[in-house]
């Protein structure tokens, strides 16, 4: 059929599209990186902290709480960056870096807000300044992890960093008490300048995961 015909041949006759493509392509996205499961899982962490907080804790103790949630939460984030399709998926998907960053920046912003309204109503260390400070910094360095590692280790960054976190947050009570704003969650709320460090890590995660993917081999 020439051009010319085509353009009178019956709409029966003519290739459907399909409805709002750009949905479909967002709602196939989300299925491969395990998106929905991702997002119970993050629920669960919120409930997980909002049940916690509801025991009575040391001072220190309840410093610690959140920040082990944050952690679980951002271990999340970095899992949902590996791919199941690989190489194939990378060569023909055009629109897969702003996918990719729109599903990292979208679960970070659930995860920053379910968790900081657990906290609500209850003796939450910290405040939300210090969850949205921490979880950024922590999902960063899962972001980060799943990028050089791969997507089913990028747990090992924010899980790894609860260490000198946790350490941290311990020098604040016992001294000396560590000054490094790159040991984020050991800072006051308001520091600045552990803010633009947490800031730094989450960009530089960002800005991996969305350039090249996790280092995922097709059907890991």
């Amino acid at each position: 059929m020439t051009a010319g015909l085509a353009r009178f041949a019956p709409a029966a006759a003519r290739p459907a599209r399909p409805p709002w493509p750009g949905l479909r392509l967002i709602r196939l996205h989300a299925v491969s990186r395990r998106l929905p499961a991702a997002l119970a899982a993050i629920a669960g962490c919120a409930v997980g902290l909002r049940f916690a907080l509801l025991w009575p804790w040391d001072s220190y103790g309840a410093l610690q709480l959140p920040l082990l949630f944050e952690a679980l939460a951002a271990a999340v984030i970095g899992v949902t960056a590996g791919s199941p399709l690989g190489d194939p998926e990378r060569a023909t998907g055009r629109w897969l870096p702003f996918l990719r960053l729109g599903g990292a920046v979208a679960l970070t912003a659930i995860a920053a807000v379910a968790l900081a309204a657990a906290g609500t109503g209850a003796n939450l260390a910290g405040g939300t300044l210090d969850v949205v400070r921490n979880l950024a910094g922590l999902a960063g360095l899962s972001l980060l992890c799943a990028a050089v590692l791969g997507g089913g280790l990028a747990w090992t960054g924010p899980l790894g960093y609860l260490m000198p976190g946790a350490y941290a947050l311990y020098t604040d009570w016992h001294g000396p008490a560590l000054t490094t704003p790159w040991l984020w969650p050991g800072r006051p709320p308001h520091d600045a300048g552990a803010a633009l460090c947490a800031g730094l890590v989450l960009a530089a995660g960002l800005a991996a995961v969305t350039a090249r993917g996790a280092r995922d081999p097709a059907g890991e």
